[in-house]
């Protein structure tokens, strides 16, 4: 979709409000229509997601995203598979099992989404599933994580006795 039409739109709107006016007031109106480029591209981006936010929120086991690819929006559909859709994910440890779920948009890397997408599969489960199960052991066990077992970094003490 390219925002540059309706951008390029609204500035000519802006422009023809001036017609009658005087030779100061059309220039300040083209140099108004120049600096609110960005903020209308802005907003226009912020339509569109709200648009796509409330078209996912009527559609049960489809989302509807906004991405953007050289600076212009594109609308992706995706639709979950219908094993991933059966498939109650494993509450985290401690968490209330009735408190419902919600749903998050997550950017990650190609190379790290490949590696869940192995790990979820060598444990049977969906990617939804693991990433669940990660984020709840994760928050279980703040001070493990990104460490090896074992392994002290700085800032950590070890106290005891040695002998020589």
């Amino acid at each position: 979709m390219e925002l540059s039409d309706y951008v390029t739109k609204l500035r000519g709107e802006l422009t023809s409000i001036t017609r009658f006016a005087g030779e100061d007031v059309a220039k300040a109106a083209e140099l108004l229509a120049e600096t609110l480029e960005s903020s209308v591209r802005l907003t226009l981006l912020d339509v569109l997601s709200a648009a796509a936010a409330d078209i996912t929120a009527r559609l049960g086991d489809t989302a509807v995203e906004v991405r953007l690819a050289d600076g212009e929006p594109t609308f992706v559909v995706l639709t979950a598979p219908a094993d991933e859709m059966r498939e109650e994910p494993a509450p985290a440890a401690g968490a209330d099992p009735d408190a419902g779920t919600a749903r998050l948009t997550l950017r990650l890397p190609d190379t790290l989404k490949a590696r869940i997408e192995t790990e979820a599969a060598r444990s049977g489960t969906s990617v939804n599933t693991w990433l669940v199960r990660a984020a709840g052991r994760s928050l279980d066990n703040p001070g493990r994580s990104g460490q090896a077992a074992g392994r002290r970094g700085p800032g950590q003490r070890i106290t005891g006795y040695a002998r020589s």
